[in-house]
């Protein structure tokens, strides 16, 4: 677990307000159970290849990702490759697979050496209505599949699909069948991110009130409202003490909860410890873009490339005091930050990029070479490079 400085944090005082603070164990370390190589594949037009999945994986590793799920082997010949070659890696990661309450989806894991599994199975009206199951029959598949995997000892963490639009009695039905079944740990699940982060609290602590004090409980939530992180800040108030999600908050509709955002708030507003080398957040985000072929935005919290970067003149003013412009340190994501020029820039951009570029430019000139990068700027609606920068400065002497 890496600590982060309180002197690299500059969120101010109104956050450490009891009412803020207030209902967080800082006794238990959250940690991350990461589901990027199953739910984050899901994203419309994401394939993983079995290179990429192992790759990921290693990263994950490195990110200090406690459980890492493996994926779903019965999709494809290659997703049991991936499988295969994770397991076989010695990850210091626990390597958690993904199966339905079906035995024929444990039995691959079984096959593959997998030691544990979570257990799915739909628990909403709509759910099951969608599949045909009747509320007997969620409980009769459930609780065979769970003895199952537990006869073959397998651990399992039973999840309740849609969790959080499931009528409460039968919720409880579903988690105490599951615990009597023999599994160890369960998750709420916000399966189309449609619970508000009250709601969240309300439920992570109804479901520790049904399973007892000693079994884990895990929160998925995705971000449909845009409340992914909010609402696993509000689970871990709650009593959760995993959380799950993807890198890059990645995943179907509008994705699923992102580890790294999560860690981050975790740390830097709440003070709670957290198992994440958020150092590494940057390296592992550009790798899972690389292999699944997308881009997340410039400004996207943690691992955007431009968070650290400015180009508005008043805030270049500024920029020789990270705390006067930044909620805390580049160092804690390994950023790097910088000064670019363009139609916003000032003459702060221009005294900081000529030092920057050991450029002969007297300060009497700084007024004529900011009007040239705001007229290029203008012209191209790019901004303007080093070397363009460099050639405007030139044209000047």
């Amino acid at each position: 677990m890496t600590q982060i400085s309180p002197d690299l944090i500059w969120t101010g005082g109104i956050n450490r307000r009891p009412e803020v603070q207030d209902g967080f164990d800082r006794t238990k370390t959250v940690r991350f159970y990461d589901t990027t190589l199953r739910d984050g594949e899901q994203a419309v037009g994401v394939v993983f290849s079995a290179d990429a999945k192992f790759a990921i994986a290693r990263g994950l590793a490195d990110l200090g990702v406690g459980r890492i799920e493996s994926g779903f082997p019965r999709v494809s010949d290659e997703d049991t490759e991936a499988v295969r070659r994770i397991l076989a890696a010695g990850l210091k990661s626990e390597i958690w697979g993904f199966a339905r309450a079906v035995k024929a989806d444990i039995d691959a894991h079984i096959e593959l050496g997998t030691t544990a599994v979570l257990i799915e199975i739909a628990t909403s009206e709509q759910k099951m209505q969608a599949y045909g199951f009747t509320r007997e029959t969620v409980i009769a598949r459930l609780t065979d599949a769970i003895r199952h995997a537990r006869a073959h000892g397998m651990r399992v963490n039973f999840f309740p699909v849609d969790s959080t639009r499931s009528e409460m009695d039968f919720l409880a039905q579903v988690y105490k069948a599951a615990i009597a079944a023999g599994a160890e740990e369960v998750s709420v699940v916000d399966t189309i991110g449609a619970c508000a982060p009250e709601a969240v609290e309300f439920l992570i602590r109804q479901v520790a009130a049904w399973v007892g004090p000693d079994v884990p409980i895990h929160w998925h939530g995705h971000n449909d409202f845009g409340l992914a992180t909010a609402a696993a800040i509000a689970a871990v108030r709650g009593g959760a003490t995993w959380i799950q999600g993807t890198v890059n908050g990645m995943g179907e509709r509008a994705g699923n909860a992102d580890i790294c955002e999560i860690a981050l708030a975790l740390q830097c507003l709440y003070g709670v410890p957290v198992e994440m080398d958020l150092t590494q957040a940057r390296r592992v985000s550009e790798l899972v873009c690389r292999e699944g072929g997308y881009q997340v935005d410039r400004w996207k919290p943690v691992v955007g490339e431009a968070l650290f970067v400015r180009e508005s003149g008043a805030v270049a003013a500024q920029f020789h005091m990270p705390d006067a412009i930044e909620p805390y340190s580049s160092a804690i994501v390994a950023a790097r930050r910088g000064i670019v020029l363009g139609k916003k820039s000032g003459l702060a951009n221009i005294e900081i990029k000529v030092k920057e570029l050991g450029l002969a430019v007297p300060a009497e000139q700084f007024p004529a070479l900011l009007a040239a990068v705001k007229t290029r700027a203008t012209r191209t609606r790019r901004l303007v490079d080093d070397a363009a920068f460099t050639e405007l400065a030139n044209a000047l002497r």
